[in-house]
């Protein structure tokens, strides 16, 4: 194949992975909605805050906020369109993760992998919902990716700058940038020695430290903390089970091509192990390919990444799946490409018809996850995980109460996307991610579960917020049922919803609002 060609076809999978997000339009996840908000204050001169007046760090992800607001500077703050601008830096970010992966599977010497990943990357519906979801995880991923090629490549500079705007995009960076410092620091103690190797180190992540450390210095005297106070609430906020983590964690590892809508949920037992078994194949041919590269400290990332979020158990979203994807999918084509090298008995181009054969599997099992016609929002295709029924309930929610409060009136709300980008009001969350004071009512006694959420009434009774919103399952077993909430509110609305077990979206208003 030509250079030409090669070119060519590598524009052409980026065009796809541009297509693929822009023909379902932004079908806006909640938690991207407090993301806009945070842009939408810096740009209005109230600061990078949720709530004005309010120095709390509740964004996880302040590099993004900060593209976001600078995107959105031609619009004003008034009139930026944020899903629309986070739809298209995703969309390019993606694009461009493509053309990466291309690379990445070039500089070891295994182009099919490079092509297979980039093809699969492109229309997989875990990378497309969270890129129109408005979430910062393509540029995250991105990020990653460009670390592992700079530290493939030599250029530690780069490789340093770009581990530190990882960090600012997702702090989980640190596993992986963890991963590589600490395979260039054995690299660089075994070469040089001791004082030799530990002065190249310090040269080598000094950039990285001044990047981090720069936004480390503003988050301490801006906000008083060096950690997003999300995690904190993120910790203490949701009841899970035992081993809940790893279980997620199993389910998308095993079937990263959407196997159990072809096969079902018993495919695992086969993938699970097949998987694991090509991915550390193709992490073990990346090193005798490329020895000494950082190849395998980079694509190890998937599984240190597995070990870490099994063993801290937080509460799974969706989008905490999708970093370690692209990663997996390179390393079991990798793996994929040494077993096939091995039957000699075949033909190269033999072979080569077989890996591209089994490439176009992965992604026809893919595309089962997409949808002619999404059954709510934009009637446009889209991959079917990419739900925001959610989203919409509160957003018809935030439309009818723009009609009746009056400025300045607190709104509590367990979910507070949707509401706090809709509402120009002051948002209490009763989750804690963005209102410090309500992490001091968790733990809830176990009786007020139903599901891994509950509203804690002694917040609601001693903040007394003029409206709650709330889904009913988070209220049923608590809240609902506590004698001094029930005097001192009524209910004002109620919205059909099923969310999660619930019986309805409700709005409660306190007695003696007008």
């Amino acid at each position: 194949m030509s250079s030409r060609t090669k070119i060519l076809l590598a524009l052409l999978v980026a065009l796809l992975a541009v297509t693929a997000r822009l023909v379902p339009g932004p079908r806006t996840i909640d938690d991207a909605y407090i993301t806009f908000r945070y842009a939408r204050n810096l740009l209005q001169g109230n600061g990078p805050v949720f709530n004005p007046g309010q120095a709390v760090l509740g964004t996880t992800t302040p590099l993004y906020m900060g593209a976001l607001a600078a995107a959105a500077l031609p619009f004003g703050a008034a009139g930026a369109p944020f899903p629309e601008i986070a739809l298209v830096l995703n969309a390019l970010a993606d694009a461009l993760t493509c053309l990466l992966l291309i690379r990445i599977g070039s500089t070891l010497r295994t182009p099919g992998a490079g092509w297979a990943a980039a093809a699969l990357w492109a229309v997989s519906p875990m990378s497309v919902t969270f890129a129109v979801g408005g979430l910062e995880t393509s540029v995250f991923i991105l990020l990653l990716l460009l670390v592992l090629y700079f530290r493939l490549r030599g250029r530690w500079i780069g490789m340093s700058i770009l581990a530190g705007l990882a960090f600012l995009t997702r702090p989980d960076a640190l596993i992986f940038v963890g991963l590589v410092f600490l395979e260039l620091a054995i690299t660089k103690l075994r070469a040089g020695g001791f004082r030799s190797g530990l002065g190249a180190l310090a040269r080598i992540a000094l950039p990285f430290l001044l990047v981090a450390g720069a936004w480390s210095v503003f988050a301490f005297f801006y906000y008083g903390t060096l950690l997003p106070h999300s995690m904190l609430a993120k910790s203490v906020a949701y009841r899970l089970d035992p081993g809940a983590g790893m279980i997620r964690l199993i389910q998308q590892y095993g079937t990263p091509f959407f196997e159990q809508l072809t096969f079902g949920t018993a495919a695992l037992i086969v993938t699970a192990p097949l998987y694991l078994f090509l991915s550390i194949v193709g992490i073990l041919r990346a090193e005798k390919l490329h020895p000494g590269g950082g190849a395998a400290a980079g694509l190890a990332y998937p599984w240190v990444y597995f070990i870490v979020f099994s063993a801290a158990n937080p509460l799974i979203f969706r989008w905490y799946l999708a970093p370690p994807l692209p990663f997996l999918f390179l390393t079991v084509f990798l793996g994929l490409a040494a077993l096939l090298e091995g039957l000699r008995m075949w033909q190269g181009r033999v072979r080569s018809i077989l890996f591209a054969g089994l490439a176009a599997g992965a992604l026809a099992l893919s595309m089962r996850e997409w949808k002619t016609a999404a059954d709510h929002g934009p009637a446009r295709p889209a991959p079917g995980m990419a739900y925001i029924q959610l989203e919409l309930q509160y957003r018809a929610v935030a439309e009818d109460l723009k009609g009746w409060i009056r400025p300045g009136i607190a709104i509590a709300a367990g979910d507070v996307g949707v509401l706090g980008y809709f509402l120009d009001h002051p948002i209490l969350d009763t989750v804690g991610l963005n209102s410090p004071e309500a992490v001091g009512y968790y733990p809830l006694p176990e009786s007020m579960y139903v599901i891994i959420y509950a509203i804690p009434p002694d917040l609601i009774v001693s903040a007394r917020p003029e409206v709650v919103v709330f889904l009913e399952v988070y209220g049923r077993n608590g809240l609902l049922m506590d004698a001094r909430f029930l005097e001192a509110y009524r209910r004002c609305a109620e919205y059909p919803s099923d969310m999660y077990g619930s019986r309805s979206l409700l709005v409660y208003c306190r007695k003696d609002l007008p």
